[in-house]
Formats: structure tokens, C-alpha cells, sequence
């Protein structure tokens, strides 16, 4: 079993910036392929954004791509999120998610491990 908690999550301005972080236990951080999922009121979940076991690939949402930028420390056991240029169509919930299967992934079935989520609210 992995555990993750989600962290960092709050009200902003558009155009201001937040760095959500999903800390890990439970399992060797560095098998894990981590990603970032969202919510919005009334939609289902999407993919957002995608690391590789090791760090050296990444992967977003084309409505991310530039603005956001996932990050990992394995010595730290812990996963990040930068969110730069928000805007309020980037607000949800969300999620962190962990998968063992494969070196990344890029949808919510490459996925076994999920975290409870945190807000993000971006304001006009």
C-alpha cells in the first residue's frame, strides 16, 4: 500500500502561482510513476500532469504545458506541482496519484494509488 497526502492547496489571484507537494510513504518512492489529476466543479477528473520514475521525463495537459511543472525528490519521498500563470478555469480538486506498473503515466488506469485531493480556487 502507498500512502499520499496532498499539501499546498488555497485561494489565489489569476496570474498568481501555487506549489502543491504529495508526500509518499509505504512503498520505495523511486518504482513509483507519479501524476497530477484535477476536478473541476461539475467535470470528471483529467489528467494534468506526469513524472517518470526517475524524474528525467515529464509529461502535461496541453492546458498546462508551460504554465505548470511537475517535479520529484526521491531522497524526500515527495512530489510537486508548480502552478505558475493561474487562471480561473484552474480551479479544482487536485489529486496526487502513484502507479507501479509502468515507468509514467498518462491516464487514471496507470494509476493504483490516489490522494484524498486539495482545493485550488483561482479568482477573477
Amino acid at each position: 500500500q502507498v500512502q499520499l497526502v496532498e499539501s499546498g492547496g488555497g485561494l489565489v489571484q489569476a496570474g498568481g502561482s501555487l506549489r502543491l507537494s504529495c508526500a509518499a510513504s509505504g512503498r520505495t518512492f523511486n518504482r513509483l510513476a507519479m501524476g497530477w489529476f484535477r476536478q473541476a466543479p461539475g467535470k470528471e477528473r483529467e489528467f494534468a500532469a506526469a513524472v517518470n520514475r526517475n524524474g528525467d521525463r515529464t509529461f502535461y495537459a496541453d492546458s498546462v504545458k508551460g504554465r505548470f511543472t511537475i517535479s520529484r525528490h526521491n531522497a524526500k519521498n515527495t512530489v510537486y506541482l508548480q502552478m505558475n500563470s493561474l487562471k480561473p478555469e484552474d480551479t479544482a480538486v487536485y489529486y496526487c496519484a502513484a502507479g507501479g506498473a509502468r515507468d509514467y503515466g498518462l491516464v487514471e488506469n496507470a494509476y493504483d494509488y490516489w490522494g484524498q485531493g486539495t482545493q485550488v480556487t483561482v479568482s477573477s
